[in-house]
């Protein structure tokens, strides 16, 4: 197979990978394939009637910038991760807890398998690599052990920077799930307690509650679920190329869009810790006009930016692998 850089008209050949040196195939990881089941399942009685509200809906479309953009997009991926920006820290924590909402594990957790795909980018030892296969990319390696992926295994290599603060800390001891339990209630209640104040009846104020719960909640989880998976199975296979880079990263239009820029990928292999991910006149970074947005409200700073020299056959590869586990202060 090979892969063909659509701007500079590189090729570089790549193989199919085998699984990670970790992983069990046959051994189901339970604690995350019941609540992928589970969410699946329970986000498909939106299609009945009965569950739908105009307000649930409002509540998914919302969602998926309230928690997918300012949860994983800009808290997880470009604060914690490569800390691209800095923000205050009550805000840093408020958009942590957003991203808690979206069911995608701990701060810790997902910096550190994220810090690890940067440094084995394309490799056998990249967690999700869709060189493996699309599947796997997708969602195929959260549903099965990998032993290299075990908290204590990563933390203390890709992660110690984030569990320095207490508050990740304590999110670790299975605090976060009791966010994503009090989101569930919070969006139940508060259909059913505004649709009692408003004269409806227990079962119509019930009814109300459940459409927000199922939309606002479920629907929202599972389109950002597939959203950021998309982000590491999609453009590891298809799209265009600004950078030629050691691996296969690419930038996949249908994914910059839907995932507020997360989707130029390609790009953002390139220059990791940059907070700007959109480097042509086309490609919309919501998550960094989001940042912009901040700095000019004096909530954001140290913002970096980094657009390097675009692809051409006299360049060598970007090398965008190896490297620190953890970005530098």
């Amino acid at each position: 197979m090979t892969i063909q850089n659509a701007v500079a008209g590189v090729t570089r050949p790549t193989e199919t990978l085998p699984y990670p040196g970790g992983v069990l195939p046959l051994q189901i990881e339970w604690t995350y394939a019941i609540p992928v089941i589970i969410y699946h399942l329970v986000a498909l009685l939106a299609l009945l009637p009965w569950f739908f509200s105009w307000t649930g809906v409002f509540l998914a479309v919302a969602g998926l910038y309230v928690f997918g953009t300012l949860g994983i997009n800009l808290c997880y991926h470009r604060l914690l991760a490569h800390r691209g920006l800095i923000v205050p820290t009550w805000l840093e924590h408020a958009f942590a807890i957003l991203a808690v909402c979206s069911f995608q594990d701990t701060p810790a957790r997902w910096v550190a398998v994220h810090r690890r795909h940067h440094q084995h980018a394309d490799d056998q030892e990249d967690p999700h690599s869709p060189l493996v296969s699309f599947f796997w990319g997708h969602m195929g390696w959260l549903l099965v052990e990998n032993r290299d992926l075990t908290r204590l295994k990563i933390f203390d290599r890709y992660a110690r920077d984030v569990l320095q603060d207490r508050f990740y800390k304590r999110l670790e001891r299975n605090n976060w799930l009791l966010v994503v339990f009090a989101s569930w209630i919070l969006f139940f209640a508060a259909g059913f307690g505004v649709s009692l104040a408003l004269g409806e009846t227990v079962a119509s104020a019930a009814q109300f509650g459940l459409s927000l719960l199922i939309w606002g909640v479920f629907v929202r989880t599972v389109a950002v679920w597939h959203i950021t998976w998309s982000v590491n199975s999609v453009t590891h296979r298809f799209g265009y190329r600004n950078y030629e880079t050691d691996e296969s990263s690419r930038n996949n239009i249908l994914v910059g869009l839907i995932s507020n820029g997360e989707g130029w990928h390609n790009n953002h292999h390139a220059a990791p810790r940059s907070a700007r991910h959109g480097h042509r006149p086309w490609e919309l970074d919501i998550t960094y006009l989001t940042i912009r947005l901040l700095a000019a409200l004096g909530l954001a700073k140290r913002v970096i930016v980094t657009v390097p020299a675009t692809a051409s056959p006299e360049r060598p590869p970007l090398a965008t692998r190896g490297g620190q586990d953890r970005p530098a202060d």
